[in-house]
């Protein structure tokens, strides 16, 4: 998780170089920053028209380019962002989509039901033609659809009751806006009453009804009360502005912030003393003035704060974020985190693809999991002082220079998706490069598995804990108050040869018993290398190089892993053993012996049953390799209590014959130990 979130931070970082890398190329080809302002004297008709289009002021009755530029003027100063921007979204011609509306509930849902946003529907009564062509509708759409106000189509043939309990009874239009300043408060509907079926006129009527929501202020005086007042809003947003109304995005913005943010328009067109202004650090007009209890910020100043709908939005989500704003914030970077994996995990395609889809469900998983009682805490009546905290925090970091530039480039990118995702998939393709090229050294054979091998691996994988579940190991010794594992049972009711064979791990086999085979009266490995120095040559090289051999496996008998211990091992035979010369044959499946077998011994020489584990069986051979234990040999046992060769038994356990090779008991299941009473050495074996 580490690493997919500093991959995450190093691609946010190289967006933020790019774009001041974009930024270093536009001034070098053009001559002009984004933040540089722009003369609106040296604009066309067409580029003005385009900008009051955009901030939502009416300009049909302005035949002239002088009118045109000065209500620009009088609406705010003009960055060369914004007109870069308004013309980028005037060339793109894309349909915007308008909802139909099936029913009552259905328009109920959408429209009553929204409180924090602006409908405009049209109603085409039975039987009737719509009050609107659809020419001039679809103009009217993409007109107001700057400005986040939505559309729909109401049929009335699909309800006509519901129409006639209205008083539908004709084609008309209806606007659904806020009726309070409260959050969630309830929705009122107006109809178009206009004679002119225009679309300058039905948007001026818009315009009218949404800046009716905002407080207006026409004298000095008021505005020194409203200043100085305190009340329930901590962020309000002042326009000082010459404008007969505010324009259409600043009125829009009041909806979509109802119960966060206040908006005040202060119009000074007929003032003739601005002294207050003055006082208050008002020194121009227009001026958008953000007052805060931590002091007064003029928006217009910094990166990327253009007059226009969609740049003071995500300036004042910065500032006075909703709670549903930072769980979306969280849910992409969330997601832009797990995508990641696709690129970190390596080997084959489907494996990429298998682990990605794990990832996305266990962190959006954990995500609402995390998500839902910090909703639960926020409802709190106590924990309102750390929540005034968090938003005081939020607007000290979201108004300096570098949080400016960070919505400025969240803004470029955004208007730019096919920019974000081949960035995104570069990034990745470099972390795939580097990842590969870390773990081809460590696991070549990860890397260069194709997607039919890691297929039948994973199968294998499934399969093995889907039939054959492996029970948690213990160390030897053991205490079990079961006679008898019921696991076996129920698998000698099966047939066995109809189950897939089960791919268990050799991890077991670490944890088995080992120990030396040990004679009575027989010297050590140094003195018996100095009887045979004097002897023939032929046999001294021959037991220097046993000798040697036992020496190695003495020294690896700290390591860890049965392999290593393995290493070295004299190979044991009947020529070399010194008390055992015979052997007996175990029964398979008697379990409850105390031994399986019987031994003998040449001469005086007997094992010394006292270096075996207490829970083994007693015996003289391995059943593996059919010879005799020699002294000093390796031997390891199984759960069972049987005892073989650690070399013999490792190879039948690694081969994939998980089971005692004499009673089939599974090699990696605990069972009952035992008990061996102590034997008599002249007891002869019967």
């Amino acid at each position: 998780m580490w690493v997919k979130l500093c991959c995450l931070l190093l691609y946010f970082l190289a967006l933020f170089v790019l774009a001041r890398v974009f930024e270093a190329v536009a001034w070098y080809e053009s001559g002009f920053l984004a933040t540089q302002l722009v003369d609106p004297v040296a604009l066309s008709f067409r580029k003005l028209r385009t900008i009051l289009e955009c901030r939502g002021l009416g300009h049909s009755g302005l035949p002239e380019k002088k009118d045109v530029r000065e209500l620009v003027e009088k609406s705010g100063d003009l960055m060369e962002g914004e007109l870069y921007s308004a013309l980028k979204e005037e060339e793109a011609s894309e349909s915007v989509s308008s909802t139909n509306f099936s029913g009552e509930m259905h328009f109920y849902e959408l429209v009553e039901d929204t409180k924090d946003g602006i409908w405009l529907v049209q109603v085409i009564a039975n039987d009737r033609s719509p009050l609107v062509g659809k020419v001039h509708w679809e103009k009217m759409v993409k007109k107001v659809s700057r400005f986040g106000i939505r559309t729909g189509t109401f049929n009335c043939s699909s309800d006509p009751r519901y129409c006639r309990r209205r008083g539908w009874l004709k084609s008309t239009l209806i606007m659904s806006v806020p009726q309070t300043s409260t959050s969630k408060g309830k929705v009122m509907l107006k109809e178009y009453s206009g004679r002119k079926i225009e679309v300058e006129h039905i948007f001026k009527w818009i315009t009218a009804h949404a800046a009716s929501r905002i407080k207006t202020i026409y004298n000095s005086e008021h505005l020194k009360e409203e200043w100085n007042k305190s009340d329930q809003y901590h962020v309000k947003i002042y326009l000082f502005a010459n404008l007969d109304q505010p324009p259409a995005f600043f009125s829009a913005l009041s909806v979509k912030f109802t119960g966060r943010v206040e908006f005040i328009f202060v119009n000074v067109e007929n003032w003739d003393n601005k002294s207050y202004m003055a006082e208050i650090g008002v020194y121009k007009t227009p001026s958008y003035i953000l007052r805060t209890p931590e002091g007064i910020y003029r928006y217009g100043n910094n990166t990327g704060e253009f007059i226009s709908l969609r740049a003071m939005d995500s300036f004042l989500r910065s500032l006075q974020p909703e709670v549903n704003d930072l769980f979306v914030l969280s849910l992409v970077l969330v997601n832009l985190m797990a995508w990641m994996d696709l690129f970190i995990t390596q080997g084959a395609t489907i494996k990429r693809f298998v682990v990605l889809i794990s990832t996305l469900g266990t962190y959006n998983s954990l995500l609402i999991i995390s998500w839902l009682p910090v909703l639960g805490f926020l409802q709190l009546p106590y924990l309102d002082s750390f929540y005034e905290y968090s938003l005081k925090l939020f607007r000290y970091s979201n108004t300096t220079t570098l949080a400016s530039w960070v919505r400025a480039d969240w803004m470029f990118y955004s208007s730019h998706p096919a920019l974000f995702l081949s960035t995104y998939l570069g990034h990745g393709l470099l972390i795939d490069y580097f990842e590969k090229k870390r773990r081809r050294n460590n696991n070549a054979d990860e890397v260069n598995a194709n997607n039919l091998e890691w297929l039948s691996s994973l199968w294998d994988w499934y399969t093995s804990y889907l039939f054959h579940p492996i029970a948690s190991f213990q160390h030897f010794p053991f205490d079990s108050d079961w006679d008898e594992d019921p696991d076996l049972f129920l698998e000698r009711l099966a047939f066995p040869d109809l189950w897939l064979h089960p791919l268990i791990p050799t991890d077991y086999i670490k944890n088995l018993p080992m120990w030396r085979f040990k004679c009575l009266g027989v010297h050590s490995d140094e003195e018996m290398l100095e009887t045979f120095q004097d002897s023939e040559s032929d046999s001294d090289s021959e037991n220097k190089e046993v000798f040697s051999s036992e020496k190695e496996v003495s020294e690896d008998d700290d390591l860890n892993t049965f392999h290593s211990r393995s290493e070295g091992e004299p190979r044991c035979s009947t020529e070399t053993c010194s008390c055992a010369n015979k052997y007996c044959h175990p029964e398979p499946y008697e379990r409850k012996a105390r031994s399986y077998g019987s031994y003998s011994t040449a001469g005086d020489m007997e094992p010394d049953w006292s270096a075996w584990p207490s829970d083994m069986l007693h015996c003289t051979e391995c059943v593996v390799c059919l010879e005799n234990f020699a002294n000093g040999c390796l031997l390891m046992g199984l759960p069972c209590g049987h005892v073989f060769h650690q070399n013999c038994i490792v190879m039948w356990l690694a081969g994939g014959r998980h089971c005692c090779p004499v009673c089939r008991w599974a090699s990696y299941k605990k069972k009952q130990p035992y008990t061996h009473p102590q034997p008599l050495s002249s007891d002869a074996p019967s």
